[in-house]
């Protein structure tokens, strides 16, 4: 079996079903063993050499990877979207998140992305960025709540370099999440939040893309991982 497969699995049937957000997926976390990555080669098309971590024994994608292809429409745009589409144009950045999430990590994803897109419109790149927000609960993200969700954490819209992706049922969402992202979801009552029917333990991860289409970062702690790192990873990719 394909080691990521193989790893996918063995996640798969040990997700813990407990509430809000967990704060990584990566059977490598922790276990580099050459730190500053000096010892291993800058990948094949990469603009950045290798990471502080090696992720390559993740489920989900890391560096020198090819970013996985997703196609799925954008309701606020009625545009169907693909990762595909940016290759040879746009360098791209990438998290996945709904808006119902009760504990605050899927608004910090969602404002790691926001910053990089400040930080490219005020450092005149905002043209060779895009930004993809793939919500996994699309009974509730309708085009009205993503639309309000945008919003509330200030996305520009009107810069046209900001996707939010929306299946168009739960079951293609758990599919793209699972086997192509290698981040098994789960739907699970939501016993501790009266406000919420069900929720999600889900994974906190923000892909990094080159135009190429290869992977140049992956953060499997996305909602911590310093603002400040994102953007300055996603600059040097672009002005490469």
């Amino acid at each position: 079996m394909n080691r990521r497969l193989w790893l996918r699995s063995i996640a798969a049937s040990s997700v813990a079903t407990t509430a809000g957000c967990l704060d990584s997926f990566s059977s490598g976390e922790g276990q580099a063993d050459d730190s500053d990555g000096s010892e291993r080669k800058r990948a094949d098309g990469a603009v950045l050499g290798p990471p502080d971590q090696d992720l390559s024994e993740s489920s989900h994608p890391s560096y020198g990877d090819d970013v996985p292809s997703v196609e799925l429409p954008n309701p606020l745009t009625g545009e169907t979207v693909s990762t595909d589409q940016f290759e040879s144009d746009r360098a791209v950045l990438m998290t996945f998140f709904y808006t119902s999430c009760p504990d605050g990590m899927c608004p910090a994803l969602i404002l790691r992305l926001r910053r990089a897109q400040e930080a490219a419109a005020a450092n005149g790149y905002g043209d060779d960025v895009q930004l993809l927000a793939m919500t996994f609960d699309p009974e509730r993200d309708t085009e009205d709540a993503l639309r309000t969700f945008a919003g509330q954490q200030g996305v520009d819209l009107e810069a046209r370099n900001w996707d939010f992706l929306r299946p168009e049922r739960y079951e293609t969402a758990k599919k793209i999440l699972t086997d192509q992202i290698g981040l098994p979801l789960k739907k699970i009552d939501a016993e501790k939040y009266d406000s919420l029917e069900y929720q999600f333990p889900h994974y906190n991860l923000i892909l990094l893309a080159n135009e190429r289409g290869i992977v140049e970062r992956a953060y499997p702690r996305g909602a911590t991982v310093e603002i400040s790192r994102v953007v300055d990873d996603l600059e040097t990719v672009v002005s490469a």
